[in-house]
């Protein structure tokens, strides 16, 4: 029998992100995608789940902590890892404080994450020792151009790299060339965990005008 897993996220590109790792292992099924920690409390209350990925912050700024709290009074046998990218330590101590088995950074690859879970399916409460410095190395050095923000703040916003092509008079080859070049400078191993530290940590905020309208 599978493991009923329920997502609980409110950025579409972390929901993608997240549902793409759980549907890529055959151990899992994910039972759905919810933007909103209330609506996670009433789902588990009439469907059976296994494991809930909760996001620290959802729709409305409803507290996925407080949600997850509440599914574990109501339902104790239920697995809740709170997936967040937050660098604050009152997070940790809520997330222990409320009942969550395990609480992991959004930003630190599929494959450590699938550990975490593997690890709290089997009983173990995973936590950091502390929290993670979450910067981009590039935002730092300044070495991103103009240019490449222009086309992150586009994908972000759900265009494609054919679309950010015509948008900014270049091909879809050389703006997929630009992203490989931001996700090196950033340090990092994939778009994926580039997009989850910038959504999650707002760390372009500065530059990205419109970032509100996202």
């Amino acid at each position: 029998m599978k493991i009923r897993v329920l997502l609980v996220e409110d950025q579409k590109i972390m929901q993608k992100y997240f549902a793409s790792m759980v549907q890529g292992d055959e151990r899992f099924l994910l039972v759905d995608v919810l933007n909103d920690g209330e609506k996670a409390v009433s789902y588990c209350n009439h469907t059976v789940v296994d494991l809930v990925l909760m996001d620290v912050q959802t729709f409305q700024n409803h507290d996925g902590l407080l949600a997850a709290e509440t599914i574990k009074k109501q339902h104790p046998a239920v697995k809740i890892i709170v997936i967040t990218s937050l660098v604050d330590p009152e997070i940790l101590t809520r997330a222990k404080e409320k009942g969550a088995d395990s609480l992991w950074y959004k930003d630190h690859g599929q494959e450590e994450i699938m550990e975490v879970i593997d690890r709290t399916l089997e009983g173990e409460h995973v936590f950091p020792d502390k929290a993670p410095a979450v910067e981009l190395k590039w935002m730092k050095s300044d070495e991103i151009s103009p240019r490449q923000l222009e086309m992150l703040r586009l994908y972000i916003k759900g265009y494609s790299y054919s679309e950010i092509g015509k948008q900014m008079n270049c091909s879809a080859a050389g703006v997929r060339w630009n992203f490989q070049d931001m996700i090196a400078k950033a340090g990092y191993s994939c778009k994926e965990e580039l997009l989850a530290a910038v959504l999650e940590s707002k760390l372009v905020v500065s530059t990205l005008k419109d970032w509100q309208t996202l």
